[in-house]
């Protein structure tokens, strides 16, 4: 099996990548707002606690299902070790069933993510992104939190760093498979 962890800033296009590079691979996609939207949904609110329950079940379900593999999409933030800990828990799930891992990070600058926080496919995806305004503010104050890693800082082997500004999703996508061999 093959795990692969799109990762990057809010915007930065980690969804749409995965969808190109499902079209391409027989990698499945579980982007973070698969789980996010139905319980906002329920809840009336973001409730951590339950969406992190919800794709636990995931996780597990599918590391044993035998299946070719998962893009999961994650916005990680490198100064908190908390972020550190869930990607090496999500690692722990599907290490038993001999999965090779793939790390590939997302960059563009905030402007540029600003203008695709407005996407006609993030926010039919997104139901919790169609206020743009409220978007675009979490999307600023997400930047506090240091969301592209340092030169070096990732530890892991099969790891690419796409600077993904001026490039198509479906590029990045046949970039990645490449590289990966996927």
């Amino acid at each position: 099996m093959k795990l692969v962890f799109i990762i990057g800033s809010g915007a930065v296009g980690k969804m749409t990548v995965g969808q190109e590079l499902t079209k391409i691979t027989d990698l499945r996609l579980f982007h973070n707002h698969m789980t996010i939207e139905p319980v906002i949904s329920v809840f009336g609110h973001y409730d951590g606690k339950t969406v992190s329950e919800i794709r636990e079940i995931i996780f597990r379900n599918f590391a044993a299902s035998g299946q070719y593999g998962m893009i999961f999409t994650y916005m990680w933030a490198f100064d908190q070790q908390a972020d550190w800990d869930y990607i090496k828990h999500v690692k722990e799930i599907f290490a038993p069933y001999g999965t090779e891992f793939y790390y590939v990070e997302l960059v563009a600058p905030q402007e540029i993510r600003l203008a695709r926080n407005a996407t006609e496919n993030r926010l039919r995806n997104k139901p919790s992104k169609q206020d743009v305004e409220a978007s675009n503010q979490r999307l600023m104050a997400e930047d506090r939190y240091r969301l592209v890693s340092n030169e070096g800082e990732i530890p892991f082997g099969n790891y690419l760093r796409i600077d993904n500004s001026n490039m198509s999703a479906a590029d990045a996508a046949q970039l990645i498979k490449q590289t990966f061999s996927l």
